[in-house]
């Protein structure tokens, strides 16, 4: 298997907490922007999926936070999706040193909404395919 799409970060001190590291909330923004990141490079933007009538929804978010981060320090930010049956997938994600040492973990359940009938994409798999120049980048 191929190493995951990434993206560089730098941890910006307005995103620090009390105790100097990264705040909590902001993990998420981190991983929502390799997410983004990754749609881009595989050829999607978000008005291709509103032209299309879809846009992609989280479900479900489970972060494991295992080192700190402080302020000034570089990290990148894994995206990798992994696709079963039905209407869901999982997006894996890491927070990594410039070292290596993973910083927070960060699992996903997502899922692709039909935007007119409210309800998620019955294969959102093939849809991703479809709309993708790269789908490698999905793992597809």
């Amino acid at each position: 298997m191929s190493e995951p799409f990434s993206v560089p970060v730098t941890v910006r001190g307005y995103e620090t907490d009390v105790q100097g590291h990264l705040n909590q909330a902001v993990y998420l923004n981190y991983a929502e922007h390799a997410r983004w990141s990754l749609l881009r490079a595989a050829g999607i933007s978000q008005a291709d999926l509103i032209a299309t009538g879809v846009g992609p929804v989280t479900l479900e978010t489970t972060i494991s936070y295992r080192r700190e981060l402080l302020a000034g320090e570089e990290v990148e930010v894994t995206c990798a999706f992994e696709w079963g049956e039905g209407k869901t997938f999982r997006i894996r994600q890491a927070v990594r040193k410039a070292d290596g040492t993973v910083a927070a973990e960060i699992t996903a359940v997502g899922g692709l909404l039909d935007l007119k009938a409210r309800r998620l994409v019955a294969d959102p798999q093939g849809r991703f395919k479809e709309l993708a120049s790269d789908p490698a980048l999905f793992g597809l």
